[in-house]
């Protein structure tokens, strides 16, 4: 199995947001045992919100969770802001070196509410585009063994990376709207996305093999509710992921998890439908996953937001990952 998974692969999202590390670490062996096939996680700062109230460095723990799992492994970070793109390849090179082909990247413009403990200017998405695609150049570069020098929007004297595994790993292009996924589709390996409603997902793909993504792979982060009550698994739903229902713009600009907070106090369980994949009917988590594959998804990372993470992993394990087949 490549890093990211192949075809049909079911992965486990580890919410850095939500847990922290040591849980994490549990849970991520947990998740291999209970059949799960692959593992990511994102790379903050911060959690979204202060009821969130964890947020564990992603690039340290990556490397207990390869040691600790036989799983492939992946990340989401900004490499701009609080991270240099240099500093970035290096971390990527070294996980990649250790673990063969059981690491993968995926870079975007990121959150104020990260990037911002730098105390340096917040560039508006236009700029964060550019900034990005320069630093996406770094890091290729770093990884096939270039002395990098640059002066533009990122700046990199005399870099060099002497530690580098026999094979770069994959680098992906995060994307929420079919807008930016085009643009990801010109430079990234791959794309990763949100899990959306097969007609809203069906969008963002096209537009990323519309702008060069052709026969490139395409992972999906889908955010999960169970709870054999459906009511609970929405209330739980809302407490722990009201982010969901903030707007894109919103999220990537607030400076703060008490600022977003202050967003999320608007948020109910009926403003997160169609947002996030909530039910208490296993069937119905069956049908989200196979619909996703149906659109040539390579692998669906499941990052659970309800209260019970070892029921989840145990049901899921049990009656969702056969019905989905293997990967």
């Amino acid at each position: 199995m490549t890093a990211g998974g192949g075809t049909g692969v079911v992965g486990w999202h580890a919410s850095h947001e939500l847990y922290p590390p040591g849980e994490l670490l549990r849970l991520a062996r947990r998740a291999e045992a209970a059949g799960f096939r692959a593992g990511m996680c994102s790379d903050h700062f911060h959690p979204w919100t202060p009821e969130q109230g964890q947020s564990g460095f992603a690039p340290a723990w990556l490397g207990a969770a390869l040691q600790a799992t036989a799983l492939p492994f992946g990340s989401v970070c900004c490499p701009t802001g609080r991270y240099h793109p240099a500093v970035v390849a290096q971390a990527a090179a070294t996980l990649a070196e250790m673990f063969p082909g059981r690491y993968w990247l995926a870079v975007g413009t990121g959150q104020y509410l990260n990037e911002s403990v730098t105390g340096d200017r917040w560039p508006d998405k236009a700029e964060r585009r550019e900034t990005l695609r320069e630093a996406a150049d770094v890091i290729r570069a770093l990884w096939a063994g270039e002395t990098v020098t640059r002066r533009g929007r990122v700046t990199v004297e005399g870099a060099k990376l002497y530690s580098r595994p026999a094979a770069a790993p994959r680098l992906f292009g995060a994307a929420v709207s079919a807008e930016t996924a085009e643009w990801v589709g010109a430079w990234a390996d791959g794309l990763i996305t949100v899990g959306h409603e097969p007609d809203g997902l069906r969008e963002v793909i096209d537009a990323f093999r519309r702008g060069g993504g052709a026969g490139k792979p395409v992972v999906v982060q889908a955010a999960v509710g169970y709870d054999p009550d459906e009511e609970r698994a929405w209330s739980d739903a809302r407490a722990r992921w009201p982010v969901a229902a903030v707007g894109q713009d919103e999220l990537q600009d607030l400076p703060t998890p008490e600022a977003i907070g202050r967003e999320a106090t608007r948020v109910r369980p009926e403003h997160l439908r169609g947002k996030l994949r909530v039910s208490s009917d296993l069937g119905r988590h069956v049908e989200w996953l196979r619909a996703d594959f149906a659109l040539g998804v390579e692998a669906v990372y499941l990052h659970f937001v309800g209260r019970d993470p070892d029921r989840f992993l145990d049901v899921f394990g049990e009656k969702v990952l056969p019905a989905v087949g293997p990967g």
